[in-house]
């Protein structure tokens, strides 16, 4: 199947002109979102407790309301909240407020393709998904350009919401770059098995699998973290900038025969076979399902996966050696 993918003439602002929307949450992505928009000409309110976030849209010339104000106000609802709390706000504070005609949208799939979020009827559901953080989307729109979006909506969806899509995602910036139309499941669940297979799980994974393999064959610490964790920029780098074959190119001849000969050993038949598991489990729900359970018994499995990772030799070793290059500059 072809890939439709939408520009800016496919896209129609003026279908935002007389609605209003809301920005449920005041984060990375929410802050971007609402100024973007707002900054395309369409009516804006921001739904946000206090705390941070609600500092911050004020600081940004917002005044913001409570969620249920918000959402009561609004044609378009865009929750921009933490996927674990989308439910729990949806049912409390959202769905009251809605009536037919309006549609609910985030900018990723998990709580619409695992029926947490689902409206009452004649309200329909919206993916509009930056492929960029924040301060990206916020970064390029101002640079004037935009970050590449996907667009999903339902099968029985209003046509009139697909197009309220591309607006919203015109609005953003994203028809600049170009926005690919999928579907929630298609979209949530590639997302999901990246995460874990590849950039979170399978990198971290490789990382300390790397680190421990040369400090227990008793090499240095320090020489294991620049090798392992350090120079990982420098290859991230390449691949996000010019693809796998280019990233080849550039590196020296030794690393390249090195990936060729050496990178299946590593990342076997088995490793596949792995993945294949960890896509199984998204695609089934038992991955959602055991997110969301430990969310309900208070984040505890979180939390201690959260510190047996900051007591480790690698993030010791890290800490001294990060503190040598004053130039990294970290992001609080």
């Amino acid at each position: 199947m072809k890939t439709q993918i939408y520009y800016e003439p496919d896209a129609d602002l003026t279908l935002l002109e007389n609605r209003i929307i809301a920005i449920i949450g005041y984060g990375a992505q929410g802050a971007a979102h609402a100024q973007n928009i707002r900054d395309s000409g369409c009516n804006v309110v921001i739904g946000q407790r206090p705390g941070p976030g609600h500092q911050a849209a004020l600081g940004d010339g917002f005044e913001p309301l409570t969620i249920a104000q918000a959402a009561s106000q609004a044609d378009l609802i865009n929750i921009l909240l933490p996927d674990e709390v989308h439910a729990e706000v949806f049912e409390k504070e959202i769905r009251s407020q809605l009536v037919p005609g309006n549609v609910v949208m985030t900018c990723h799939g998990f709580s619409f393709h695992y029926d947490l979020v689902r409206p009452p009827a004649g309200v329909d559901r919206l993916l509009v998904a930056p492929k960029g953080q924040g301060h990206m989307v916020r970064g390029e729109f101002l640079r004037g350009g935009g970050v590449p979006c996907l667009i999903a909506v339902d099968q029985d969806s209003a046509a009139e919401t697909l197009q309220l899509g591309l607006a919203y995602a015109k609005a953003l910036g994203g028809t600049k770059a170009g926005v690919i139309q999928t579907t929630i499941a298609a979209e949530t669940e590639t997302d999901l098995f990246g995460e874990q297979a590849v950039l979170c799980g399978g990198v971290s994974s490789l990382v300390q699998a790397g680190f421990d393999t040369l400090v227990d064959a008793g090499y240095q610490p320090e020489l294991a973290y620049f090798e392992c964790v350090h120079e990982m920029k420098i290859i991230v780098d390449l691949l996000y900038s010019r693809g796998m074959a280019a990233m080849r190119e550039a590196i020296s001849n030794t690393a390249e025969y090195g990936d060729y000969v050496s990178g299946s050993r590593v990342i076997d038949s088995q490793v596949r076979q792995n993945m294949k598991d960890v896509l199984a489990d998204i695609q089934s729900g038992e991955f959602a399902k055991r997110f969301m359970d430990q969310h309900t018994d208070g984040g505890q499995e979180l939390a201690t996966f959260r510190q047996q990772q900051t007591d480790t030799d690698l993030n010791r070793v890290g800490q001294q050696l990060r503190a040598m290059m004053p130039w990294l500059e970290p992001d609080d």
